[in-house]
């Protein structure tokens, strides 16, 4: 197995986890602005119950660009926290496989 320095999984993370937070900071805005944006297109609408201005609401371009913009958001967020999880990964890997290294040094010595 070839060498891994385990500070590039803890560097990685360090340096990633700003990008993460604001994927995710980006994404919760959207999610409080969806419910804000249904809210202004329901009142635009000249449909008089509350199932009809939902559906015009939902139906409006700028309704469907931000659940586009949603959907995009959590793809980059996700992206980012599995990385994140895979440089956690290779870290706890390269400590197994070190513990198992000083064990068989320990039965071979």
């Amino acid at each position: 197995m070839e060498k891994y320095d385990p500070h590039e999984a803890i560097n990685y993370i360090y340096t990633n986890s700003d990008a993460y937070a604001l994927a995710k900071g980006h994404l919760a805005e959207l999610e409080v602005w969806k419910s804000s944006l249904k809210a202004i297109k329901m009142a635009e609408s000249n449909e008089q119950t509350v199932t009809a201005q939902e559906r015009e609401a939902y139906r409006s371009e700028e309704y469907q660009n931000l659940s586009k913009a949603i959907g995009e958001a959590t793809r980059q967020a996700e992206a980012l926290r599995w990385k994140l999880e895979a440089a956690k990964m290779r870290f706890q890997a390269w400590q197994t496989e070190s513990a198992n290294n000083r064990q068989i040094e320990r039965l071979t010595v």
